[in-house]
C-alpha cells in the first residue's frame, strides 16, 4: 500500500489486492458535500428535490437490477442488443493496446459484453473503472473471478477527477465508456459541460463510447417508468428509506406516492415523490424539519430523451467527431463512438 499525488493537488491511497488488481482511493472525498449537507439545500429549495445519485444504496441498487429485468423497461434490453453485436463495429477503431475505462463501476452483463469484445480483439485486456462509491472495490473482485487474467486498476473518486487521473496516468490510449442512459439525467447545460470535460481530458488516440435513450412513443416511455409490478415506485420511494436509516428521519412511506410522467415539451421523463397529505418531517441527521403540502412534489430525477440529430449537434459543439452510431432494432437506444477532433 502506498500513495500517489496528482500534480500536487489530490493524494490517492493505492491498495494492491494481487498482481492483477489494485485501486486508488482519493483523499479528497472526505471534503465533498455529505448526504446530509446536500439534503439541507435540496429539501429547503423551491421546488424540493433529491439528487438521483442517492438512489443507489444497496437496496436501491438491487431494485434497479429488478427494473432492468422488467418487460416495460426497454433501455436495458436495447443496449444489451447493441453490445452483443458491437465487436465487429469497434474492431476497426481499437488496437491491441487500448484500455477500457468505465465511468461507473460495472460487474454487470453490459460491462462483460464489452470486455468479451475486447478479449476477441486483444491478447491482454486492461480495465480501469472509475466510481465515487466504495462498491467499486467489491465489483472489481467479481470481475476478477470471471476473468483470471484481466488487469484492473480501479479509482474511487468523481468522474472528473478520475478522468484527470487517467489523463496524467500514462500515454496508453483509452476507450472511455459511459454505458446506460445516465447522460439523460443531465439538463442541457450540464450535459454539454460533461461532454466538454471528457473532450478536454482525452488524448487524440482515445475514444468515447456513450449511451443515449432516444425519443419514442409517449406510451412506451410512460410504461417504462410506471411498471405494472410497481418496482420503479419502490425504487423511487427507497430514497426516503435511506434518509430514514442514515439520517434518522421520520418519513412515512405510506404518505407518499411515486409519480412519473413524460414531459413532451422538455422531452424528458420526470420522476417525483408526491406527498399524499400535509405533513412535517424531521431529519435530525441533517438538522432540518421540512413541511409538505398535500400533493406537493419532491423531484427525484429527469431522464431526457434525444433525437439522433440533437446528439450529432451536441457532439459537434463539444469538439467531437462521431465515428459510429449504433441503434437497436427498434431504434429505442443509441450507442455513440466518438473521438476528439
Amino acid at each position: 500500500m502506498n500513495s500517489k499525488t496528482l500534480e500536487g493537488q489530490i493524494t490517492y491511497e493505492q491498495i494492491v489486492i494481487n498482481k492483477n488488481l489494485k485501486y486508488f482511493k482519493s483523499s479528497s472525498l472526505q471534503n465533498q458535500k455529505t448526504f446530509a449537507a446536500e439534503l439541507q439545500t435540496s429539501l429547503n429549495s423551491t421546488p424540493k428535490y433529491i439528487s438521483p445519485k442517492f438512489f443507489y444504496d444497496e437496496n436501491g441498487s438491487n431494485l434497479f437490477d429488478e427494473i432492468c429485468s422488467l418487460p416495460e423497461y426497454y433501455p436495458y434490453d436495447s443496449e444489451i442488443e447493441i453490445l452483443k453485436n458491437i465487436e465487429s463495429g469497434i474492431k476497426p477503431y481499437v488496437d491491441s493496446d487500448i484500455r477500457l475505462v468505465e465511468l461507473g463501476s460495472g460487474s454487470s452483463i453490459k460491462t462483460r459484453l464489452l470486455l468479451n469484445a475486447l478479449y476477441n480483439i486483444q491478447k491482454n485486456v486492461e480495465y480501469f473503472p472509475i466510481d465515487i462509491s466504495d462498491i467499486l472495490s467489491h465489483s472489481v473482485q467479481e470481475l476478477c473471478n470471471i476473468y483470471n487474467d484481466l488487469k484492473i486498476t480501479g479509482l474511487i473518486d468523481t468522474y472528473e477527477n478520475g478522468l484527470n487521473f487517467i489523463e496524467h496516468y500514462d500515454d496508453k490510449p483509452n476507450l472511455i465508456s459511459f454505458l446506460g442512459s445516465s447522460f439523460g439525467n443531465f439538463n442541457h447545460d450540464e450535459g454539454m459541460k460533461f461532454l466538454k470535460t471528457i473532450h478536454d481530458m482525452m488524448k487524440h488516440s482515445d475514444f468515447l463510447l456513450i449511451g443515449f435513450d432516444l425519443k419514442k412513443d409517449a406510451v412506451i416511455l410512460h410504461n417504462a417508468y410506471n411498471d405494472s409490478k410497481g418496482i420503479t415506485a419502490k425504487f423511487n420511494l427507497n430514497v426516503l428509506n435511506r434518509i430514514n436509516r442514515e439520517l434518522e428521519a421520520d418519513f412515512d412511506l405510506t404518505k407518499f406516492a411515486h409519480y412519473a410522467f413524460y414531459n413532451e415539451l422538455s422531452s424528458r421523463i420526470e420522476m417525483h415523490l408526491k406527498s399524499l397529505q400535509s405533513q412535517k418531517i424531521k431529519i435530525p441527521g441533517a438538522n432540518i424539519t421540512i413541511s409538505l403540502a398535500k400533493d406537493e412534489l419532491i423531484h427525484t430525477e429527469n431522464s431526457y430523451k434525444f433525437s439522433i440529430s440533437e446528439l450529432e449537434s451536441k457532439f459537434t459543439k463539444s469538439g467531437f467527431e462521431i465515428n459510429e452510431i449504433w441503434c437497436d432494432s427498434n431504434r429505442y437506444f443509441a450507442l455513440i463512438l466518438a473521438q476528439k477532433i
